[in-house]
């Protein structure tokens, strides 16, 4: 079956550096579009940034410049970078292959 297992959140201090990572099995990895989303305590999931399978990238106004969303085909891993962190970026963060949802992965910038 399908699973995506996300790692890689934590505590950090504003202005810092997080790399997130979604390690996928279950489906063809390289032509399936991946995305990840957050959700902030009290808020609605919403969308963050997408990898699609033709090298495309899409991001949340709110990350653009500071995110990098990247996968590597050949160890099916989805990847997001997150440069100059700042409070309201704590959220938890989920993998989403555009069916399933990995378990997520907590966030935490302090200030």
């Amino acid at each position: 079956q399908v699973q995506l297992v996300e790692s890689g959140g934590g505590l950090v201090q504003a202005g810092g550096s997080l790399r997130l990572a979604c390690a996928a099995s279950g489906r063809s990895f390289s032509d399936t579009n991946m995305a990840w989303y957050r959700q902030a305590p009290g808020k609605a999931r919403e969308f963050v940034a997408i990898s699609g399978y033709l090298d495309t990238t899409l991001y949340l106004n709110a990350v653009k410049g500071r995110f990098t969303v990247s996968r590597d085909n050949d160890t099916n891993t989805l990847y997001l970078q997150m440069n100059n962190l700042k409070p309201e970026d704590t959220a938890i963060y989920y993998c989403n292959d555009m069916e399933f949802w990995g378990q997520g992965t907590q966030v935490t910038v302090s200030s």
